[in-house]
């Protein structure tokens, strides 16, 4: 099994160093499982206590706790603690660090015999791809790219240096992604937007389908989660701004534009030409209606039914109606006693008659 001394990590990282220097880390744990050859982090200041329990060797914490972290250090042991300003920061970082030189080295990049690759299509340098992927006519992968299994990178789709589609990803025509970015496994890039015009027929409403002419363009620096469905434009893209994160089985819907640095959590569905601004969250099975427009710095609830556009940075939940979240919360403390309230007022009223 690989190890790493702490020393190493310091040099890498950075970080200031209390205790053993010489310290060999083989795992990273949380706190409560750790065995003495692991590192862990503790960044909220509550689960503090288990400093006092954790067996882990090193231990990330912040300057308010490198006292407490320091102290767990009896006479002859080895542990030790990286003081950094952001411990979960930091630990990030370090995961970072872990997959790209304590795991099995990969293979030189290659095509695999079972792939195809149209002949006009245009790869750079070191770019891998895997069994049974497809390669179609006119696209262009970038330097460093990596094609997993039986993934299709359709015709005249272009990618971005360094990034990765994982196995069984679907990149649809003439759709875009730039560079570093990550595609999970089961990712639809460039599906048809849902578009239908009603009209008439014998048995009553048929549905005539609107060509969907569009493309995606995602920009740099972007991970979508698995099996979440990016549609293509109308007419005009649907497009993803730079350092957006997208998490699994989500629902983006044609012409919609989503804002540099945005959080999106899994299962949100985000209905057709709706635009999201930068560096908003979306929390977990939210949902956004159609052509509204949510302004920079907005963070969404879960659950929570946005069905009006917001021009005001800030935090909003609920579902009918949504509004701002502290409202919300005392309106919703008021529901749970509002039968309470009703039984009190049908019992004054039968006082007063």
């Amino acid at each position: 099994m690989k190890q790493v001394l702490v020393s190493d990590l310091i040099a890498a990282l950075g970080g200031d160093l209390v205790g053993a220097s010489s310290t060999a880390i083989r795992a990273i744990a949380p706190l409560e499982d750790a065995g003495a050859d692991a590192i862990s982090f503790l960044s909220n200041p509550k689960y503090e206590a288990q400093l006092a329990t954790t067996r882990a060797a090193c231990v990330i914490v912040s300057p308010k706790l490198a006292e407490a972290a320091a102290a767990r250090q009896g006479p002859g042991t080895t542990a030790c603690c990286i003081v950094a300003p952001d411990p979960y920061l930091y630990f990030a970082r370090l995961t970072q660090w872990w997959a790209a030189n304590m795991r099995k080295p990969r293979a030189a990049p290659a095509i695999h015999p079972t792939a195809t690759v149209a002949p006009d299509a245009a790869l750079g340098q070191g770019v891998e791809v895997g069994p049974h992927a497809v390669i179609e006519s006119g696209a262009v992968l970038g330097d460093g790219v990596r094609i997993g299994a039986h993934t299709i990178v359709e015709q005249d789709a272009r990618i971005g240096a360094h990034t990765r589609l994982a196995p069984h990803v679907v990149f649809g025509h003439d759709c875009v992604i730039g560079e570093r970015s990550l595609l999970h496994s089961g990712v639809v890039i460039g599906a048809d937007g849902f578009g239908f015009a009603p009209t008439k027929g014998e048995a009553g409403v048929e549905w005539v389908k609107i060509e969907q002419l569009g493309a995606v363009r995602i920009g740099d620096g972007v991970e979508i989660g698995a099996n979440t469905c990016v549609d293509r434009g109308a007419l005009g893209d649907t497009e993803i701004g730079d350092g957006v994160i997208i998490d699994n089985l989500v629902q983006i819907a044609h012409n919609v534009k989503i804002g540099r640095g945005t959080a999106i959590a899994g299962a949100v569905a985000i209905a057709g030409s709706a635009e999201i601004g930068a560096h908003c969250i979306v929390a977990g099975a939210a949902r956004i209606n159609g052509h509204i427009k949510i302004t920079d710095g907005v963070q969404i609830g879960p659950t929570a039914n946005i069905s009006n556009s917001i021009d005001k940075a800030g935090a909003y939940a609920g579902m009918w109606p949504f509004e701002d979240a502290a409202s919300w919360q005392k309106n919703a403390a008021a529901l749970r006693g509002l039968y309470e309230l009703r039984q009190r007022v049908r019992a004054l009223e039968k006082k007063t008659t």
